[in-house]
């Protein structure tokens, strides 16, 4: 696999990671760099290991995955998405609740971002490609996009206010929404 075709993969898989990182920004008060480097590692680490996953797993696992892994990142990424709205119009809740960059929301939002990294991963499985450099690329990529994209959206929310939560809630919406209807609708 050439480096322009390895590239223009991990870019692609990371625009989800990069969205969801822009409505991280938007919905933290404070972004610091413990807030950076968690969801950044996090994600990057996640995109990193699912193509590895994949690659291991074989063709016997890819039927059974690609039957429903669009329906668990939509309920993945709608679960996060509605709770993020939700917590927009209870402020009285605590912002520490609402750091999408620690505990479960944090897990939740790695998984959903790099399940079409599995199926990247089967994908060079069957064709013979060592799966160890690309998905080092793609971590690394997911990463730093990450970054890019919390701290646009942080520069974002301090332009719009505190009620940017709710965008950031109708970003992971709508990205659970593309996701599923690309596997269903849209034939992918």
């Amino acid at each position: 696999m050439d480096t322009t075709t390895l590239f223009g993969i991990a870019l692609a898989l990371a625009m989800d990671a990069f969205a969801v990182a822009l409505g991280a920004g938007l919905t933290l008060g404070t972004l610091t760099g413990r807030h950076l480097f968690r969801l950044s590692f996090h994600f990057g680490l996640f995109q990193a290991l699912m193509p590895v996953i994949g690659w291991l797993a074989g063709m016997t696992v890819q039927k059974w995955i690609s039957a429903y892994d669009h329906w668990l990142a939509f309920a993945l990424l709608g679960f996060v998405g509605t709770k993020m709205i939700y917590e927009a119009f209870h402020p009285e809740e605590e912002k520490a609740e609402k750091d999408p960059t620690r505990g479960m929301t944090l897990i939740v939002l790695s998984v959903a971002t790099s399940i079409d990294a599995l199926a990247v991963g089967l994908t060079l499985g069957m064709i013979g490609v060592s799966i160890w450099f690309p998905a080092t690329i793609i971590g690394v990529v997911a990463g730093v996009l990450t970054m890019a994209g919390m701290l646009l959206g942080r520069r974002i929310g301090t332009l719009w206010g505190p009620r940017v939560e709710i965008l950031g809630g109708l970003v992971l919406l709508g990205i659970g929404l593309k996701i599923l209807l690309e596997h269903t609708l849209w034939g992918g």
